[in-house]
């Protein structure tokens, strides 16, 4: 006798060994639909009959595009980060055969779903041998490419706290793992993760900061971070008060980073009185932050024009409509505001005086990659008197 008493689940503190649960499942209702082929001809849509397409019917309908969205969401982009070399080669040739793959699987689906269904309600016994073939033979020669090449490749490079960001995204999608806090709210100190996906040394760092930005920028790209162009603008008002914004930048070159709102706001308020500000980029998933710190100017009336007319209608009716960080009555009022300025303005919205672009002209720069044990590596750019940048390692 076996020894266990029902099948386990891996848990999602094992997201690779989920992942290969989820295609054990998938094995059997293929077997399902393989059984059925050979049992409609002499039974037709019996109850058997019914039962078994409406298993298949359960699962494939509810949970293998949760499957693929945790390949395409997040082992792909993941493993697009970590791979170098040969990693890297064997991903680039592969990874375009999952992906069609998906859209192939969903296609085939819904020509098989339509026969089950009828089986399933027990008005027809016809389901085509020739369509289940397809779709059982381009799910066997997925599912051997993940678990020959893919899942060893991310066993190999993930780190712990990698594969729990993995396992989080996976329970995220499905709803589940979401603990209610403990009586008397939840022990922050206790909700620590132990970082350790990458390293950065003096020797990885450009000469020049903005360069920096740029490289690691673009990997925060292809790594499919969320919302890579979101920071947050520290601002102080002139008796030291501070306060800070999510904001997105909109352009970076040596110049400096812009972005653009209005100038009445608080933050133009507190700019006006203080022209110094501090820029926070946070990239979870590659556990890398990006502090920049410097004197705040104004973006020429033509540069601020050029992004103005470049945004979408409605977007510059509502930077006209909106008197920035000023009380208002009611949503209501806004509304009315909003449908006043869109009468006046119709499709060509003039760009308002007090609406334009602000550019942190950096003076320091640091880069920040988690590291374990909260042993961070710190590398951050100074600039100099004669303009150059110095370059140092502080402790974390």
């Amino acid at each position: 006798m076996n020894d266990k008493l029902f099948d386990t689940a891996p848990g999602f503190d094992q997201p690779i060994a989920v992942l290969k649960h989820c295609h054990d499942r998938i094995r059997k209702q293929l077997k399902t639909l393989d059984n059925l082929l050979a049992h409609l001809p002499s039974h037709g849509a019996d109850a058997a009959a019914q039962q078994a397409a409406q298993s298949v019917l359960n699962y494939f309908n509810k949970a293998a595009h949760l499957h693929h969205q945790d390949e395409e969401q997040d082992l792909l982009p993941m493993l697009d980060a970590n791979a170098q070399g040969e990693d890297a080669a064997l991903l680039l040739s592969v990874k375009p055969h999952i992906l069609a793959q998906h859209q192939q699987m969903e296609t085939d689906w819904h020509i098989i779903k339509t026969q089950l269904d009828r089986i399933a309600n027990g008005s027809s016994a016809e389901l085509s041998r020739a369509d289940v073939e397809r779709f059982s033979g381009i799910y066997a020669g997925h599912m051997a490419i993940e678990e020959e090449q893919l899942a060893p490749m991310a066993k190999r490079l993930f780190s712990a706290a990698q594969m729990q960001i993995l396992g989080e995204a996976m329970q995220r999608r499905r709803g589940i793992g979401q603990q209610a806090p403990a009586a008397g709210g939840i022990a922050l100190a206790a909700l620590r993760l132990d970082y350790g996906r990458a390293s950065l040394s003096e020797d990885d760092t450009l000469a020049d900061p903005i360069a920096q930005f740029a490289k690691w920028f673009d990997e925060a790209m292809k790594a499919q971070v969320s919302e890579p162009n979101a920071m947050s603008v520290a601002t102080a008002s002139k008796d030291g008060r501070p306060s800070s914004r999510i904001v997105l930048i909109k352009q970076y070159d040596e110049r400096g980073f812009t972005w653009y709102t209005n100038y009445e706001s608080q933050k133009g308020h507190e700019l006006a009185d203080n022209p110094q500000a501090a820029l926070l980029f946070f990239w979870r998933e590659l556990e890398r932050q990006v502090r920049i710190e410097g004197r705040v100017e104004k973006t020429s009336a033509e540069d601020s024009d050029t992004y103005f007319y470049s945004r979408p209608l409605k977007s510059r009716l509502a930077a006209i409509a909106s008197a920035q960080s000023m009380p208002v009555g009611s949503r209501e009022e806004m509304e009315a505001r909003y449908a006043a300025v869109e009468a006046a303005s119709g499709e060509q919205p003039q760009r308002p005086a007090h609406w334009g672009g602000y550019r942190l002209v950096p003076e320091r720069v640091e880069f920040w990659q988690g590291r374990q044990s909260r042993f961070h590596d710190r590398i951050v750019y100074t600039l100099q008197a004669d303009g150059s940048w110095g370059k140092e390692r502080i402790q974390p």
